[in-house]
């Protein structure tokens, strides 16, 4: 069988910007992107989890793609570029394909040119459609690299970019490319703050997770983009499993079914026992319901005893970006010091939920499966496992 191996990782979320800034604040518990923000909602301010770092522009031959969601793309590319640059040299354009997820890719822009409209009755002089797009990133990602393989992009709101993982592993394991570059980005937007906080799901301060105090979401943007190759590397996305319950629009099935049947799928799929399983990423929301099927979904599976926490109070909820920014953080986790990063709340256990065994602060621990979980609205499933290959 062919593997899928993750050979390099480039990310940019509310953390900070590569792995080694990223690896110290979410160690530490700090995240300076987590700021109260009233640039997406002046009438309701609330903390959303922005990228401080300044990301430069497209180059000129890409101005259509322009855009912030394909800045962070960039900026996230931008730390992998030479290993790529070095996998299309060795496979050849043909082989190389680019697979993204995303919820809003550049709907900011779209935002900002209706504002214009509204003001002076015409779109700005310098308005691409092709920046707003769904696809517009993997559009961007393969012009700019000049790769020739399958380019697409998965919208599944907030399982996007991990379930982009799975299907970039897919191409690989059946030979149809030989490396890819896959992730997802999502950028903060005024409607999707304002959208969030009409169905009253977001939090007055940092979100809670688990806890009895939770009341809600941060909106977040950021990026990650992996090389995967057939190449053996420390890390291996190991398996993939994804469902569907489609119970409500918006709300998970409350008994966690369709959480449980994407987790033993992808224990399924990679080959190991639920007791493989050394950490566990949460979706970990901090809204009333995800939290509660979730919780009931590990411990039907895993019981008690697994590490988990929920870096959703690090990072805020990247949406289609979060799988692949959450993946990101456990490859972190497997590689220099095996550190586990910790679940930040009030430390107020919810008596309803089963007790889980929450990171209390990172400490170094045999790390060699971790899994990550990214539940998303239509009751759109993904899990992903991810391990150490040597």
């Amino acid at each position: 069988m062919v593997h899928a191996y993750l050979n390099n990782l480039g990310v940019v979320c509310a953390l900070g910007t590569g792995i080694e800034e990223i690896r110290t604040n979410m160690l530490a518990g700090s995240s300076p992107g987590m700021v109260r923000s009233d640039a997406y909602s002046p009438s309701a301010p609330c903390h959303v989890g922005s990228v401080l770092t300044h990301l430069r522009a497209l180059p000129k031959p890409y101005g259509d793609f322009e855009c912030r969601n394909n800045r962070l793309l960039l900026a996230a590319l931008d730390q992998i570029d030479d290993a790529v640059r070095a996998a299309i040299a060795a496979y050849g354009r043909s082989r190389v394909g680019v697979v993204l997820g995303t919820s809003t890719s550049g709907i900011a822009l779209g935002e900002a040119a209706v504002s214009h409209f509204m003001r002076v009755g015409a779109l700005p002089d310098d308005y691409r459609y092709r920046g707003q797009r769904l696809s517009s990133g993997d559009d961007f990602l393969s012009e700019y690299l000049a790769v020739e393989g399958p380019s697409l992009t998965l919208s599944t709101a907030c399982s996007s970019s991990a379930h982009a993982l799975s299907v970039a592993r897919r191409l690989i394991r059946h030979g149809v490319c030989d490396a890819v570059v896959t992730g997802g980005a999502d950028a903060l937007s005024k409607l999707t703050v304002r959208g969030f906080q009409s169905l009253s799901a977001v939090s007055h301060g940092i979100c809670n997770p688990l806890s009895r105090n939770r009341d809600g979401i941060n909106v977040a943007e950021g990026a990650a983009l992996f090389l995967m190759t057939r190449d053996t590397a420390e890390l291996e996305l190991l398996g993939a499993g994804a469902s569907s319950d489609a119970h409500h629009i918006s709300a998970p099935a409350p008994d966690g079914r369709g959480a449980l049947a994407a987790m033993r799928g992808a224990l399924a799929d990679a080959g190991i026992a639920a007791e493989q399983v050394d950490y566990i990423n949460l979706h970990g929301t901090g809204t009333p319901l995800n939290d509660a099927m979730e919780c009931i979904a590990i411990a039907a599976l895993f019981g008690t005893a697994v590490t988990v926490s929920s870096t959703k109070p690090l990072t805020g909820h990247a949406l289609g970006a979060a799988g692949a920014i959450e993946l990101a953080l456990c490859c972190i986790a497997l590689q220099a010091g095996q550190q586990t990063p910790p679940h930040c709340w009030d430390g107020q256990q919810d008596p309803a939920l089963p007790a889980l065994n929450l990171v209390r602060s990172a400490s170094s621990r045999a790390l060699k499966v971790c899994l990550s979980n990214s539940f998303a609205f239509g009751g759109n499933n993904a899990a992903l496992l991810v391990g150490r290959s040597v």
